[in-house]
């Protein structure tokens, strides 16, 4: 790596909810707190919570694919999340987390490495059929401002996935 690895996790043993990202960015990586960047302040809209429910660790666990920052590439954007680590790292934390109820799978590599052969022909199928994985599971498109054509191409996603989202976080944190 071209960095001293360091771990972007926040997790506690009675979370009941678990937001699986892609890797750190730059800001995350300075900070050392998950989404700590607008990606954070959309995902946190999409959930209907605040910074202090999002970041108690007691109730939300969030462990991105890659648990470091992967680096840039030559044209200064973030690499996709490292190979190796998901295998190594994901079932040692998720067997930390026992009170899991809800998986928001957040992006393409979360949503292949977990959902294995049930993952749709693109994400945004995988996305749209989101209903088709719960109550464990919720597919969820990157909330990065990369994104924004997609959501706008997309209607559907703010008016059939969002609601069930935050329908289903709302239940889980009571």
């Amino acid at each position: 790596m071209p960095h001293e690895p360091r771990p972007i996790v926040q997790a506690a043993p009675g979370a009941r909810i678990l937001i699986i990202g892609q890797a750190p960015g730059t800001r995350v990586q300075a900070s050392g707190r998950p989404f700590t960047d607008p990606s954070g302040d959309r995902l946190r809209d999409w959930m209907g919570v605040d910074e202090a429910v999002f970041y108690d660790a007691g109730r939300i666990a969030i462990a991105p694919m890659g648990f470091c920052f992967p680096g840039l590439d030559a044209a200064g954007a973030d690499l996709p999340p490292r190979k190796e680590c998901a295998p190594l790292w994901q079932k040692k934390l998720l067997d930390q987390l026992g009170d899991v109820r809800l998986t928001l799978l957040v992006g393409l590599h979360a949503q292949r490495f977990h959902l294995g052969s049930q993952v749709r022909k693109t994400m945004t199928d995988t996305v749209r059929e989101a209903e088709a994985f719960g109550p464990d599971y919720l597919p969820l498109p990157h909330p990065s401002w990369r994104n924004s054509a997609w959501l706008r191409k997309n209607p559907w996603f703010e008016a059939k996935i969002l609601p069930m989202l935050r329908c289903r976080i709302k239940e889980l944190l009571q």
